[in-house]
């Protein structure tokens, strides 16, 4: 660690790094890197400027390492007179805070006056506003070293019109003050151009055969490629008729096919028309000029006809197709020519203002100025270096503390920068929310974190963006919480986001909803239990009662069902049965009472605690031993993070990254409360006075108050039996009416 002395301390259960001075930040170099809590970050998907983070990245792979965080600590510190001021986080710097004893400093010092100078502000310091406002910086400089120019780089109008040509016909390239330019390669392409096309139209100008049809051999060329492949087409078929006179009508359209059309609007039917041959076929191996053309083709045939068959086939009323083939070969310079075609970008300039460009060539003026905005690139980066100076003076220290300790993360009144916001959710606030880029690694990650974790898809309604984050939930109950239960995300700028459950990764979050699971499964099991017992029991009586109402139809002449007469005898078992029970349930508390009859009320009560947690304990210990492992680092590692430490969520901790809703202890009634039927309200009498009863009985009360009372003795007098014979009297009584 070198000579220099650190300090450390205890955040999140281990001894870490405290950077609390610019000196520290000074030395960062001289950290062991065994000692630094991330050694690696991602620059997307955090809450942090992503500026910012772009600068930390120097060689924009996408990650901040270790080294490139201590070279923007050497940098930020020796471009400040005194680099505690980093501590401050703020937003502005005073000019005279820069330390111009360094030659950089100085050089930036000079860079902040001339921003404030191009935005025509007087103060005596800058903001990270005034830096990153770039088009407003260079808005009124012709040249500002990124070696683009744009119109307002020259006085000159013909240099001006220039520029303006560039931009429309080879594409603008955007000057840092915000407006399209041209650089060195578009100024070359453009000046290659204008001469490839120049050329390529004189050599069309010198060479006569080229346009053999004067000014329409264009639309010529145009009209001869839509209707070769007919023409073609029409004079096999023509060699077919002659070569089997039989075949003409095969060769010709057929009655047939026009039938198929002929009850249609044949306005409707071009594309079935056209596809008929383009004359009649006859086996003189002509093709008509005159007029007896398909009607689909006959327009085209008359624009062509007009155009050039008239002067080439003056009266003729058909053609041969030698003469048709030697009528397309006067084209095929034409088209040689086309195929030749150079400086196509220029072409919407026309041939008039092209061969203008070429006359006053303004290429080696345009050049100069590039060059001359290129010597300013040293003051322009140096521009840009006042915005990284800014930039790390505000977020630097906010970033070591999320990088070298996770001080942030672990402050009651911050927010570390992967904390994504805060999920609202099941009456309670989830503040500990991380973006999921990739689902995949998470897969292995989330089973060593030991954490609750709740998965959701976030779905922003305004923009219809979507995201998934991962919620941890670290206090309150899990009873209500499953998949598709949805939920309300805002994210660190207050965007409201729907959020649903897809996936939920359970481990236990509290040592008191760890002491109350086990009950929850039994209260699970029972009530799962009676539903299944129910239904097999409702089934059995909807096909019980099915299979009545079938033998009824079958034998309503018979008559209606006799109903069964009440069984006393039945009746009177069952009650039996019930006495049986609660006798000997007396009995068994009677003799429980007896072994324990000089209890105290502490001993019971200690009994119940002892019993509670022999069924609580195991599940309460097992939540303990995983709670004191619960670990963020999996998490975080599984979105590209390289944590070099352990970043623990104990109970404590966790229970501030989960609020519950809270309500007051006193409410008004709810008037639609389910009343309790009154056969509950006797059964928690009965227990009540059955519970008293045997406290009474165990204690000795009632005995040592009936030998106080007259009652006693008058009963005594008598020779009553006593209660024990009574009592089992009454048992054999019981039982014996039971097996009745």
């Amino acid at each position: 660690m070198g000579n220099y002395v650190w300090k450390f301390s205890t955040i999140g259960g281990k001894n870490r790094v405290a950077i609390k001075s610019g000196e520290d930040i000074r030395h960062l170099g001289e950290l062991d890197q065994k000692l630094w809590t991330v050694l690696s970050s991602p620059v997307v998907g955090l809450e942090f400027d992503a500026k910012t983070l772009k600068m930390l990245d120097s060689d924009n792979n996408g990650r901040i390492h270790v080294n490139e965080v201590v070279k923007a600590a050497e940098w930020i510190t020796s471009m400040l007179k005194d680099p505690d001021m980093l501590l401050k986080k703020e937003d502005t710097l005073p000019l005279s805070a820069i330390n111009t004893e360094n030659p950089e400093g100085a050089r930036l010092l000079a860079s902040a006056k001339q921003i404030l100078k191009n935005l025509g502000l007087k103060k005596d310091s800058i903001s990270v506003a005034d830096a990153d406002d770039s088009v407003a910086i260079f808005a009124k400089t012709g040249l500002n070293g990124d070696g683009i120019i744009t119109e307002q780089s020259s006085s000159d109008d013909e240099i001006k019109k220039t520029i303006a040509a560039i931009v429309a016909t080879i594409g603008g390239k955007t000057d840092r003050s915000g407006l399209q330019g041209a650089d060195t390669d578009s100024i070359e392409t453009f000046y290659k151009a204008l001469a490839d096309y120049s050329a390529w139209q004189k050599k069309a100008a010198d060479d006569k055969a080229i346009f053999a049809f004067a000014d329409n051999t264009p639309a010529v060329y145009d009209i001869v490629n839509q209707i070769k492949a007919k023409v073609a087409d029409y004079f096999m078929r023509c060699k077919l008729a002659v070569f089997h006179a039989g075949s003409v009508n095969a060769l010709d359209v057929s009655v047939a096919r026009i039938e198929t059309i002929s009850d249609k609007d044949l306005s409707q039917c071009a594309d079935e028309i056209s596809s008929y041959p383009l004359a009649r076929i006859t086996a003189n191996n002509t093709l008509p000029i005159d007029g007896r053309i398909n009607p689909v083709w006959q327009g085209t045939f008359d624009k062509l006809k007009a155009m050039a068959l008239d002067k080439e086939f003056k009266g003729a009323a058909e053609i041969t197709e030698e003469q048709w083939n030697a009528f397309v070969a006067k084209l095929s310079p034409y088209e040689a020519w086309l195929g030749e075609k150079a400086g196509a970008e220029v072409e919407s300039l026309g041939l008039d203002a092209v061969n203008a460009f070429l006359k006053e060539d303004r290429k080696a003026e345009l050049l100069k100025i590039i060059d001359d905005d290129k010597a300013l690139e040293s003051e322009s980066l140096s521009i840009d270096e006042v915005a990284k100076l800014l930039h790390l003076y505000r977020d630097f220290y906010t970033f070591l503390c999320n990088f070298v300790s996770f001080r942030d993360f672990y402050d009651p009144d911050g927010k570390a920068i992967f904390q994504a916001g805060e999920l609202y959710i099941d009456e309670r606030c989830c503040e500990l929310c991380i973006k999921v880029p990739d689902m995949g690694p998470h897969a292995t990650a989330t089973s060593l974190s030991g954490m609750y974790i709740l998965y959701c898809n976030c779905l922003n309604k305004i923009t219809g963006e979507t995201m998934i984050i991962a919620a941890v939930m670290t206090d309150g109950d899990v009873a209500d919480l499953r998949e598709g239960k949805h939920g309300l995300f805002y994210d660190r700028k207050g965007a409201e986001w729907d959020a649903t459950v897809f996936k939920i990764i359970e481990n236990p979050i509290s040592i008191r909803q760890a002491f109350w699971a086990p009950y929850r499964k039994i209260g699970r099991y029972i009530e799962t239990t009676i539903e299944k017992r129910a239904a097999e029991k409702d089934s059995k009586v909807m096909a019980d009662m099915t299979a009545k109402v079938d033998s009824a139809g079958k034998d309503g002449a018979a008559g209606a069902e006799k109903k069964k007469p009440f069984d006393i005898a039945a009746f009177a078992g069952i009650f039996a049965a019930i006495g049986l029970a609660v006798s000997g349930l007396m009995s068994a508390l009677a003799k429980m009472s007896d072994s324990v009859s000089d209890w105290s009320w502490w001993k019971w009560l200690i009994l119940v605690i002892a019993v509670m947690l022999v069924i609580s304990g195991p599940s309460m210990i097992l939540a303990w031993l995983k709670i004191r492992k619960r670990n963020l680092s999996p998490l975080l590692n599984a979105n590209g993070w390289a944590i070099n430490a352990s970043v623990k969520v104990n109970m404590t901790f966790g229970a501030t990254l989960t609020e519950m809703g809270r309500t007051p202890l006193k409410a008004e009634p709810d008037p639609f409360a389910d009343k309790a039927p009154w056969w509950k309200k006797l059964l928690y009498w009965l227990i009540g006075l059955g519970l008293l009863f045997w406290i009474c009985y165990s204690q000795n009360w009632i005995e040592k108050w009936t030998d106080n009372s007259k009652w006693h003795y008058e009963k005594k007098d008598k020779k009553t039996p006593a209660p024990a014979e009574n009592t089992e009297s009454l048992l054999i009584l019981t039982e014996d009416t039971f097996r009745a």
